[in-house]
């Protein structure tokens, strides 16, 4: 597991494409932990109208499934380097765990999170709290989640969500009535933990 801080989305995008062409069959699988600065992402069904308003904000192409999200600081971001033909999964599977561990998550604090079938994603009433966009290549999986924690989302505001207009978004923070102290770690540590318990 690497944790990376605050990094600018396209470096890290390049640092998973090269570790991904250059692991072999013995390579250790990774999972990387890190926040992103502002930008807006477009996954490759992505669609321009969705990106409303991004003012200063860059929007950077990736080869992430999905449509337009947000990423700022405050926003947990996981990415999953898996060799998934080695562990005999599937893209659905590895959605299915990554949603499953995230509700586990919520649950701990008190909050009842949700799934949507049509809409990849945890919810919480009609508000979306976390984005999964996942990419195989070469077996291996790349890209992850998204989970809001204590971040800006006035963003969200300037484009439509994952391609959904109206769609309105929440974060962990303002959920809980007396937030705890160090929200966004303890937050961290409960994801990557419930992680961990699928993946190893």
């Amino acid at each position: 597991m690497r944790r990376l801080g605050v990094q600018p989305y396209e470096q890290v995008l390049e640092a998973m494409h090269a570790f991904t062409a250059t692991r072999s069959a013995d390579t250790v699988d990774e999972l990387w932990v890190l926040q992103h600065e502002p930008v807006y992402t477009q996954g490759q069904a992505g669609k321009p109208e969705h990106v409303l308003n991004p003012g200063s904000i860059p929007v950077v192409q990736s080869d992430r499934g999905g449509q337009v999200t947000y990423h700022g600081p405050g926003q947990l971001i996981v990415y999953f380097l898996l060799d998934v033909r080695r562990r005999d999964a599937g893209v659905r599977s590895l959605v299915d765990m990554i949603e499953q561990s995230l509700l586990r998550v919520l649950d701990s604090y008190g909050v009842k999170g949700e799934l949507r079938r049509s809409a990849p994603g945890v919810y919480v009433g009609e508000r979306k709290i976390a984005a999964l966009g996942l990419r195989i290549r070469r077996g291996c999986s790349l890209h992850g989640l998204s989970f809001n924690i204590d971040m800006d989302l006035e963003p969200f505001s300037c484009i439509n969500p994952c391609g959904y207009a109206g769609m309105q978004c929440t974060q962990l923070r303002d959920l809980l009535g007396e937030p705890a102290n160090n929200l966004y770690a303890d937050a961290e540590a409960r994801v990557v933990g419930e992680l961990l318990k699928e993946l190893l």
